[in-house]
């Protein structure tokens, strides 16, 4: 879940200005959590070593939730999505060719993280104070809003959670560990209502199946699920509110705290393909849009 803006915050063209992030506020945090069985704390003091190592083995590996269009294996069997097409292009750049992709739960990314299961999440996760305190993140590479998966006609007419929570009875469905059942719940949608499925293709079953009446994500992650499917239809997207206060998505990749020089090279090459409006090219094919694009900054989203 990304920190709250003020009311006259505004989205743009480019995205979400990093003027208007600086009058926020951090609320209703959405944490990733799980014991830390080690952290490579190897070279610390000069920002650590993790690149030289990356570029000695040829090889990077990148921790994934099996999210489309964010980061997915394809029906060949290759490495594919929104951040591995970025992180293609830009450890290319760093002298790392090969990506090894780590596949886990989205709950379980930042203890992977920690735990040396992989050297970075690439999965589009939204930065956040709460995982800010866990890990360091990369620049964000895109913001989004959020949408439901609803069946067909939208029966329930459902637009935005105070709408779910209006409706009596509802049976609503998200993904574990994202941001939109604490909006949900910010909204007076009931806890005990949702239900937490793995990803977007156990909620696109269940909405199909009739076992839940919406399914919240990302507008990108709804739209995916949604094309070309009978039955069900994604709503318009729209930004979120808790309290009055508009939600912003923005993500990024994560790095263990003790790389920051492997952070700052990658944030060098992002800003480079930010600059030359690569980055939009490489993106579009997974649905994102110039209005995606955004100039704020993990400082920023952290803060």
């Amino acid at each position: 879940m990304a920190p709250p803006l003020r009311k006259n915050s505004t989205i743009t063209g480019r995205g979400i200005s990093r003027r208007s992030l600086l009058t926020g506020a951090a609320a209703l945090g959405v944490l990733a959590t799980g014991a830390c069985a080690r952290v490579d704390t190897g070279a610390a003091e000069d920002g650590g070593d993790l690149l030289d190592r990356l570029r000695d083995q040829g090889m990077v590996r990148l921790g994934i939730a099996g999210e489309i269009p964010y980061a997915y294996i394809d029906d060949q069997g290759n490495l594919t999505g929104q951040a591995p097409e970025i992180a293609k292009v830009i450890f290319k750049e760093l002298g790392v060719e090969r990506l090894e992709p780590v596949p886990s739960e989205f709950s379980s990314l930042i203890p992977g993280l920690a735990s040396l299961q992989f050297d970075v999440v690439s999965a589009g996760m939204w930065i956040t104070p709460e995982r800010c305190a866990q890990v360091i993140f990369s620049d964000p590479d895109y913001v989004t809003m959020d949408a439901f998966l609803v069946p067909a006609g939208n029966p329930l007419d459902l637009h935005d959670y105070a709408d779910v929570a209006a409706a009596e009875g509802i049976r609503a469905a998200t993904g574990t560990g994202w941001a939109q059942g604490g909006y949900a719940i910010g909204n007076g949608v009931p806890a005990g209502s949702i239900t937490y499925y793995p990803d977007q293709v156990a909620g696109l079953d269940a909405v199909r199946q009739g076992r839940a009446d919406v399914f919240f994500g990302t507008r990108p992650t709804i739209d995916s699920a949604a094309e070309g499917v009978s039955g069900v239809e994604a709503t318009e997207p729209f930004l979120p509110e808790v309290d009055g206060e508009p939600q912003i998505g923005a993500g990024g990749f994560a790095f263990r705290p003790p790389e920051t020089n492997l952070r700052n090279a990658f944030n060098e090459e992002l800003h480079k393909l930010k600059d030359s409006g690569r980055l939009l090219e490489i993106v579009e094919p997974f649905g994102f849009t110039e209005d995606d694009m955004t100039d704020l900054t993990a400082e920023e989203l952290c803060s």
